[in-house]
C-alpha cells in the first residue's frame, strides 16, 4: 500500500512548482529514488504541472486511482522548457520510447509519427504519407504531430500541385503509357497523369520541385489566395465555399506542427532488412553461431560531470527497447571514458557471470582501440572469458576485432557497416538524449 504524500514534501513541490514558466514544456514526476515515474507535455507548464497538487483537487475523480498512486510516490517534479507544444509532443514521444516510466499508458510502443515522403529519385515522383520512410534515397518532411490533419492537408496539397500517389512504376521508356487509362484523380483535375503521358518528365519535376518549395516555405503566397477566396465567398454569402476555404487554411497551418528528420530523430524508424548484414557480420567475425544478440555500449557526461553509461539490445539486427539499459557511473570521478566504460561492462555481465543472463553474441563499443581495450580489460578483472569483442570508430569508421591484428575497413554500401552503425548510434543517442535533456537546466542555469 503506498503512503499517503506528507505535508511537508507537497508544500515543496508546490513552492518548486511556482518557479515553472508558463510556457509549454516537459513535465517529469521523480520518486524517492530518482526515478521518472511519469512524463506529461503541457502548454503552460506552471499550470499543468500545478493542477496534480491543487488543495481541492479531487484527482480519484477526476483522472482514476493510478495518477494518485503516482501522485503520492511523488517527491519531486522537474521540468524542461521547448520552444513549442508541437516539440514537447515530440520529445515526450522519444523521451517514454526510452525509458518507459510506469505511469505513462500510451505511446510506449512502437508506432512512430508520419512522415511526407517524395520519391525524387523515381522519373516521376511519388507522394506519399509513411511511417517507415526510406531515408537517403527520398525527400523528407516531418514527422508530423497528427496523420489525420496530414491526411487531409495531402488532398489539398494535391488539388494544388497535382502529384501522382499511386505506387506505379512509370516510365519514360515504356512506349505503351499513351494507351493508357488515367485514374479518375486526373479526371476531377488532382494529378497530371504521368501513368497515360499526359505530362512530360520536365513538366512533372517542375511539379514537385514548386511542391517541396511550398513545405519548404511559410506557405505564405498560397495562404494569402485561399484567405482572399474565402472572403469573396464569404462576401457572396456562399458560406459553404467559406468554409471550406476555411478549413482547407488551417490544414495548411497546422504542417507547421512538425518537427525535422534530423532534430527529432525516430531512429527505429529507419532500419533495413537486416538479415543479409547478420549472415554477412557472422563471417565477417568468424564465429561459429549465428549473430542474434547483439549489445551496443556508449559513455556520455557533460564537462565530466553526471557521467552516464547506456546499454543497447539488439535482437536478430532490431532494436529490443526492454533490453535497453542506463547507468549512472558511481566510481569513476572527473572526465575518464576508458575507465567508466569498465564500470559499465563488470555491472553490466556480472548477472550474466552468475548464470542468470546470457551472454550476447556480440558486445559492441562505441571508440575505437582504446575503448576495445578498457571493455577487454573488464572482462578479464571479473576472471570471464572475453566474448566476441568489437567497437567502431568516429569519423574512420573503422571496426574494431578482440583478437584480429587488422581492422575491418567496410564499404559505406557494406550492410554490415550499416548495421554496426546503427547499433552504435543507437547507443550513443540513448545515452544522449535523455541526459542532455534532463540536465539542459543546470547547464543554461534555469
Amino acid at each position: 500500500m503506498v503512503k499517503k504524500m506528507t505535508k511537508k514534501t507537497l508544500d515543496q513541490i508546490r513552492e518548486a512548482i511556482r518557479s515553472f514558466p508558463a510556457a509549454p514544456g516537459l513535465y517529469f514526476m521523480k520518486d524517492a529514488d530518482d526515478k521518472v515515474l511519469y512524463i506529461g507535455k503541457a502548454k503552460n507548464l506552471r499550470s499543468r504541472a500545478g493542477s496534480y497538487f491543487q488543495p481541492a483537487a479531487n484527482l480519484a475523480e477526476s483522472r482514476g486511482p493510478k495518477i494518485v498512486e503516482m501522485v503520492n510516490k511523488t517527491v519531486l517534479v522537474e521540468f524542461i522548457q521547448t520552444e513549442s507544444e508541437v516539440d514537447a509532443i515530440l520529445q515526450e514521444a522519444r523521451l517514454i520510447k526510452d525509458i518507459h516510466p510506469p505511469y505513462n499508458s500510451d505511446l510506449k510502443d512502437a508506432k512512430s509519427f508520419p512522415y511526407l515522403e517524395i520519391t525524387t529519385r523515381q522519373e516521376f515522383p511519388g507522394v506519399y504519407i509513411t511511417r517507415t520512410p526510406q531515408t537517403g534515397r527520398n525527400r523528407l518532411f516531418g514527422p508530423f504531430t497528427n496523420v489525420g490533419d496530414l491526411r487531409a492537408v495531402l488532398v489539398v496539397l494535391q488539388k494544388i500541385y497535382r502529384f501522382r500517389t499511386c505506387k506505379l512504376e512509370i516510365s519514360t521508356k515504356d512506349d505503351k503509357r499513351r494507351f493508357f487509362r488515367p485514374c479518375l484523380l486526373h479526371n476531377i483535375k488532382q494529378c497530371t497523369a504521368p501513368c497515360a503521358d499526359r505530362v512530360s518528365k520536365e513538366e512533372y519535376k517542375s511539379q514537385i520541385k514548386d511542391l517541396v518549395k511550398f513545405l519548404q516555405s511559410k506557405r505564405s503566397t498560397v495562404l494569402r489566395g485561399l484567405k482572399r477566396k474565402m472572403k469573396a465567398a464569404s462576401a457572396a454569402m456562399d458560406f459553404e465555399a467559406a468554409a471550406m476555404y476555411r478549413d482547407r487554411i488551417r490544414l495548411i497551418e497546422n504542417l507547421d506542427k512538425r518537427g525535422t528528420v534530423d532534430g527529432n530523430v525516430q531512429p527505429e524508424v529507419f532500419a533495413a532488412d537486416p538479415t543479409e548484414a547478420l549472415e554477412k557480420l557472422q563471417t565477417a567475425l568468424g564465429t561459429a553461431q549465428p549473430v542474434r544478440i547483439i549489445e551496443g555500449f556508449d559513455i556520455a557526461h557533460l564537462a565530466g560531470g553526471e557521467t552516464v553509461g547506456s546499454m543497447v539490445q539488439f535482437i536478430d539486427g532490431r532494436p529490443f527497447k526492454d533490453g535497453y539499459r542506463r547507468f549512472k557511473i558511481k566510481t569513476v570521478k572527473g572526465i575518464d571514458d576508458f575507465a567508466s566504460l569498465k564500470e559499465v561492462v563488470a555491472r553490466r555481465y556480472k548477472r550474466a557471470m552468475a548464470g542468470e543472463e546470457l551472454w550476447p553474441d556480440l558486445v559492441l563499443i562505441d571508440g575505437g582501440v582504446g575503448q576495445l581495450h578498457a571493455a577487454e580489460e573488464a572482462f578479464v578483472e571479473m576472471g570471464a572469458a572475453v566474448p566476441t569483442l568489437a567497437s567502431i570508430a568516429k569519423k574512420e569508421e573503422i571496426i574494431y576485432i578482440h583478437g584480429k591484428d587488422k581492422p575491418l575497413k567496410l564499404t559505406a554500401h557494406s550492410p554490415v557497416r550499416k548495421l554496426i552503425q546503427y547499433v552504435r548510434d543507437e547507443a550513443h543517442r540513448f545515452a544522449q538524449h535523455y541526459h542532455h535533456i534532463l540536465r539542459r537546466k543546470k547547464t543554461l542555469g534555469q
